[in-house]
């Protein structure tokens, strides 16, 4: 299975926000798009003082995940939707890809 996590840089004072808005309307949008959501929620620790927060996605196959993201981003329901209020508290962000066991997805695995 591949896991990607997702890490978010943001800027001071966006973070409670930011994950409101992930988790009522970005969060239900990818998984109506077939994106199996993980987990998401707050860094426990902050590097350098920044906020940070992070997303953790599962897929079968890189080209699943090329595929569902290409789809997804470019979506009338993304980019209308909560695209703007998610993007921009963002500083940067970073993607790590693993191949992973389907037991490290479930042991990871939030309820949404």
């Amino acid at each position: 299975m591949i896991l990607e996590i997702r890490t978010y840089r943001l800027h001071p004072g966006t973070r409670a926000e930011f994950l409101r808005v992930m988790t009522e309307e970005a969060i239900p949008l990818l998984l109506k798009a077939g994106i199996d959501v993980v987990a998401a929620g707050p860094s426990l620790y902050n590097e350098d003082g920044d906020e940070e927060a992070v997303l953790m996605r599962a897929f079968g196959s890189l080209e699943q995940l090329a595929e569902q993201e290409d789809a997804f981003y470019s979506s009338e329901a993304w980019l209308t939707g909560p695209r703007a209020a998610i993007v921009g508290p963002i500083v940067q962000y970073h993607s790590i890809v693993l191949d992973v066991p389907v037991a490290v997805v479930e042991g990871l695995r939030k309820p949404y």
